[in-house]
């Protein structure tokens, strides 16, 4: 295959599964020590700062990714149009350093951490007990002694 087909293939007619995984971003220095990876896909929640652009050193968390775009929004940034309404900025992830990662997701800490995740515990939810409301005496009382004084 002729390498601009491929290279076509990888960037403008990529399925949705391709487009996922290219939306890698580099890890902080700590995050490389901690987990031995030096990237990881972004999810949202993840905190990250901006390398390159316009906005050049702002950090924020990922409010929205687009695969689409092959981008992602940030909190805190936006543009301005003329009439004065804001608009996200969507910025590669390859202008990203993911700063802290989003630890809901315990397949996905598993997966970096290097364990296997079908072998984890699995916890179960706990279930909410259900308080019972106390029946009230005080008025039942009050009537029986109502009763009485009248008697």
């Amino acid at each position: 295959m002729k390498p601009t087909k491929m290279r076509n293939k990888m960037i403008y007619q990529a399925t949705y599964k391709t487009r996922s995984k290219q939306l890698g971003s580099a890890l902080s220095k700590d995050l490389q020590k901690k987990y031995g990876k030096r990237s990881v896909r972004v999810v949202e929640g993840d905190n990250v700062t901006i390398l390159r652009g316009e906005f050049k050193g702002v950090d924020g968390k990922v409010s929205e990714i687009s695969t689409e775009k092959n981008s992602v929004a940030i909190e805190g940034v936006k543009k301005e149009k003329t009439k004065g309404d804001k608009f996200d900025v969507y910025i590669h992830t390859s202008n990203l350093v993911a700063t802290s990662l989003n630890t809901d997701d315990k397949w996905r800490i598993a997966k970096l951490e290097g364990k296997d995740p079908r072998k984890q515990p699995k916890e179960t939810p706990k279930k909410e007990e259900s308080v019972k409301e106390e029946p009230k005496e005080t008025k039942v009382v009050e009537k029986v002694e109502k009763k009485e004084d009248e008697s």
